[in-house]
C-alpha cells in the first residue's frame, strides 16, 4: 500500500468527529461527492472498513475508532513538528513552559545571565503538553507529579513549599503553617492561579489569593507578602525537559547553565545558613 497522504487523514477525522458527511464537507469547505469517494478510498486502500453508513446515520466501527486516535495523534504531531521547525530557524530562541510560582528565582537568574536572545516564558499548568504540542522547546517540571514519558531531563533544583499570603494575615508571622489551616481561610486555592508571578503577588497582596508555590519565588516577595513555610507537604525537586525527538545543542546548553545557576545559588544559601 501506498503511504498515506495528510489531506486523507483530515478528510477522515472530520467524518469522523461529525459523523455526517455534510457537515464534514462543510467544516472541510468542500462538496461532499468528492469527501465521500476520499473516504471509501482510503477504506479500500487500507482494506478495512472504518465507517458504517446508512440513510440515517454515520457510525465508526471498532477499526474507525482506533484509526481516529492515530489519525488524531499523527495530525497533533505534525503541527508540533512545524511548530518546532519554525522556530529553530532561529537558533537563540527558545520558548520555555513553565508553571506559575515555580522556579522563578532560579528562572529570573537564568535569563539575566543568558547570551543571546532572551527565551519567551509560557505560564501553564500543562506544560508536557506545551511541549508534545510543540508550543515550549523546554519546560520546568516537577519530578513526581508530571508525565515525563518520551521526554529527556535535567534535574535543576529542589524547592520546598511555602504559602504566599498578605503580611497582615494573622498566620503570616508564623514559623509555619499547615495545609489544614490554609484550607480555613476562604481565600486559599489549592492551585496556583493561571497566571504570571507578577499578578499572583497582585492577587496576594490585595487578599484576593492565598497559595502554595515553591520556596524560589520569595527571591521576588513583595513587601506586602509574606511566604511561610508548608509543613506537611513534600519538597519539589524540578527538572528541565524537553522531547527527545526535539533535542536541540542549545536546549542542552540552557539545561547545563541552569543545572550552574542552581547549584551555585544552593552553595549561596547553604553559607548563608
Amino acid at each position: 500500500m501506498d503511504r498515506l497522504e495528510t489531506r486523507e487523514l483530515v478528510y477522515f477525522v472530520a467524518v469522523a468527529e461529525e459523523l455526517h458527511f455534510s457537515r464534514a464537507a462543510e467544516r472541510l469547505a468542500i462538496a461532499q461527492p468528492p469527501l465521500s469517494r476520499a473516504v471509501s478510498r482510503l477504506e479500500r486502500r487500507m482494506g478495512v472498513r472504518l465507517l458504517e453508513r446508512t440513510s440515517r446515520r454515520v457510525e465508526l466501527t471498532p477499526a474507525g475508532l482506533v484509526f481516529l486516535d492515530e489519525c488524531r495523534r499523527l495530525l497533533h504531531g505534525l503541527d508540533a513538528a512545524v511548530r518546532r521547525t519554525q522556530r529553530a530557524d532561529n537558533l537563540a530562541r527558545l520558548v520555555i513552559a513553565v508553571r506559575p510560582g515555580t522556579g522563578s528565582g532560579l528562572l529570573t537568574q537564568l535569563l539575566q545571565d543568558r547570551n543571546g536572545a532572551e527565551p519567551e516564558l509560557v505560564f501553564t499548568h500543562d506544560q508536557t503538553g506545551a511541549l508534545r504540542d510543540g508550543r515550549a522547546d523546554v519546560a520546568l517540571l516537577c519530578l513526581g507529579s508530571d508525565d515525563l514519558t518520551g521526554l529527556l531531563t535535567a534535574e535543576v533544583a529542589e524547592e520546598y513549599p511555602v504559602a504566599l499570603m498578605p503580611r497582615a494575615h494573622r498566620l503570616a508571622s508564623r514559623a509555619a503553617v499547615s495545609v489544614t489551616e490554609l484550607r480555613n481561610d476562604p481565600a486559599y486555592q489549592e492551585q496556583c492561579p493561571p497566571a504570571g508571578l507578577d499578578e499572583i503577588l497582585d492577587r496576594v497582596a490585595l487578599n484576593r489569593v492565598i497559595t502554595v508555590v515553591g520556596s524560589a519565588v520569595t527571591d521576588r516577595l513583595t513587601k506586602e507578602v509574606a511566604a511561610v513555610p508548608v509543613t506537611d507537604l513534600p519538597a519539589t525537586t524540578l527538572v528541565l525537559a524537553w522531547p527527545k525527538q526535539a533535542s536541540r545543542p542549545e536546549i542542552v546548553s540552557f539545561a547545563h547553565a541552569a543545572q550552574r545557576i542552581a547549584a551555585d545559588r544552593e552553595r549561596l544559601t547553604g553559607a548563608g545558613a
